[in-house]
């Protein structure tokens, strides 16, 4: 067992004081911090703390993968650590987005190897094979946009919003209220003409602005969307595909989980994301970066969601709260310890004989493994080999653990 260093990564809609107090270093920081990530992901893998100095954890990994991974995840993941964890901090809103399935992930990566695109290339989607599901939990309050809400919400939030330039697209959804008449429409939103977009986003801003003013409350979190996203991009298709999205607001400790296909962005917030280890995004809009709409779009699900179809199941063992996905690379939970939890060791939950990352995001607790005991600290983590576990903790003070494993 070591302590372990997240690789920190830097981009415009990051916060400047979020990860910083979290970690415990100076804020305000010279640049927005935006993610830290802990895992063995070949773009910015995070650093073990040895008596050698630091090592990565990708080269770990690669060194010994029996006693990092053990035989069963070798197994049915090979010699690669399938899940990652991050930190996400946002104070702006993120590309609109999706990610794709494994055969779309393998099948887009071979494809741009055989077009001579590097992998570093801006304008390249896929940076490796893998899918990218993923889940985030909210460290503090966390708005999203997330997944196709039914059509017909979508419908009376247009209604609501009166704005004559899209009783056209009002009448398409209503006429086709499922899969195939979202697709049609966000298509029609996503390639319409520049000219066609400035006219159509500012009417709707207008009308946001108006429903605002009006004391409406109904929609006051959508129509309030729209004035951000407006504000931010101007005249982009993206302002326009979040009114088919659901609107979410994530108190502590809630998550939502993102399979495959599902259209989303965060707007604001600080949260604890895990997923398959992939860096793989096809973007429509809402940034600077490379967007690719017909990759993107040959990607999406239009299958409608509603909110509580995104929010993953939990349950509760007393100390460890478990967030149920379908993603077979990683398993997400909580370890609390409080009450006569404190003042002695206790035994952690053992999941499985796979290797675990702990971070700590609230206390402080001694975790002991077979090899040693490290001291976690709010914003520290450590890295557990399959070959060092089980796990016990010691906590004098109200402590949580916020634990990634490999899915059972």
């Amino acid at each position: 067992m070591n302590l372990l260093r997240g690789a920190l990564r830097t981009y415009a809609w990051g916060s400047r004081t979020a990860i910083a107090e979290f970690t415990g270093r100076p804020s305000p920081t010279a640049h927005p911090e935006a993610e830290l990530w802990f895992g063995a992901h070949p773009g910015d893998p995070a650093w073990l703390e040895t008596d050698g100095g630091e090592q990565s954890l990708l080269d770990t990994v690669r060194e010994d993968p029996e006693g990092q991974l053990g035989a069963a995840v070798r197994g049915r993941f090979g010699d690669t650590l399938p899940f990652l964890m991050k930190v996400l901090a946002a104070d702006e809103p993120l590309s609109l987005q999706a990610h794709p399935s494994a055969e779309q992930a393998a099948e887009g990566f071979a494809r741009e190897d055989r077009l001579g695109i590097p992998v570093s290339s801006p304008i390249r989607n896929y940076r490796d094979r893998s899918h990218k599901p993923e889940l985030l939990v909210a460290l503090h309050q966390f708005e999203a946009l997330a997944g196709f809400r039914p059509a017909m919400k979508s419908v009376e939030l247009m209604r609501a919003l009166g704005v004559s330039e899209l009783e056209p697209y009002v009448g398409l959804l209503s006429g086709q209220p499922d899969a195939d008449g979202l697709r049609a429409l966000f298509t029609t939103w996503i390639t319409a003409p520049q000219p066609d977009l400035d006219v159509l986003v500012p009417a709707v801003i207008d009308a946001a602005i108006e429903y605002i003013r009006s004391g409406a409350k109904v929609f006051a979190a959508e129509a309030k969307t729209v004035l951000e996203l407006g504000e931010r991009y101007p005249g982009d298709a993206g302002v326009l595909a979040s009114l088919l999205l659901n609107r979410l607001t994530l108190r502590p400790g809630e998550g939502i989980y993102l399979p495959a296909g599902n259209l989303h962005t965060y707007l604001h917030g600080v949260g604890i994301e895990v997923m398959a280890n992939s860096d793989n995004v096809l973007r429509g809009g809402l940034t600077p970066k490379h967007v690719d709409v017909p990759e993107l779009l040959r990607v999406l699900d239009f299958t409608p969601a509603s909110e509580t179809d995104l929010r993953p199941q939990t349950t509760n063992d007393g100390m460890e709260t478990v967030y149920e996905t379908a993603a077979p690379e990683f398993t997400a939970s909580v370890l609390s310890l409080d009450g006569d939890r404190l003042g002695h060791e206790v035994d952690a939950p053992s999941r499985h004989d796979g290797p675990q990352i702990l971070l700590c995001t609230e206390g402080s607790a001694v975790v002991h493994a077979k090899s040693g005991a490290v001291t976690l600290n709010r914003g520290m983590a450590a890295w557990v080999a399959a070959d060092d576990g089980p796990i016990r903790l010691v906590a004098e003070q109200p402590t949580k653990l916020f634990r990634a494993t490999v899915g059972v």
